[in-house]
């Protein structure tokens, strides 16, 4: 199927540009609607939906940055620490969203997994199913992710 100008031209923003000079792709020779559609089926996969997802990223993000800068205990099992790197970081699909420049890592004590996102990644995962390319500095791994902010969050069945 051929490509759209609309998408050839999103494809190539999202390849190294003005926005990131590493590229929201990287290294990753699956084209754009590839990327999409496998991370996609890890989330269907994991039973949950893009929101519910970063849903709880948000939330997250919002009670660590309560910490100032400083590790906040979010769960039993999760530490988070919230940088403000100041501004604002706009999305490179064609709207007029932007993003705070703030990294959230998470901290897994059971299992030592740590995982950090941007406030536009949460953003691209919500609106567009985007997690970025392998081999991109802000590539989320959608098992890693649900594994870590969703292990043992559920309640357990009583008996």
């Amino acid at each position: 199927m051929k490509k759209s100008p609309q998408e050839q031209e999103l494809e190539r923003m999202l390849k190294s540009s003005k926005f990131s000079s590493c590229g929201f792709l990287g290294t990753d020779r699956r084209n754009l609607w590839e990327v999409i559609e496998e991370d996609a089926a890890e989330i269907a996969k994991a039973g949950l939906t893009m929101e519910e997802l970063a849903g709880r990223m948000n939330e997250i993000t919002a009670a660590g940055a309560e910490g100032l800068g400083d590790w906040v205990q979010f769960s039993p099992r999760l530490r988070v620490i919230v940088d403000d790197n100041r501004g604002i970081i706009p999305c490179p699909w064609p709207h007029q969203v932007r993003c705070l420049k703030r990294i959230t890592t998470v901290h897994a004590v059971d299992t030592g997994a740590q995982i950090r996102w941007s406030d536009l990644n949460i953003h691209l995962i919500k609106e567009h199913g985007f997690f970025e390319g392998r081999g991109s500095p802000f590539r989320i791994e959608p098992r890693m992710l649900v594994d870590t902010i969703f292990a043992h969050h559920q309640t357990k069945p009583e008996h």
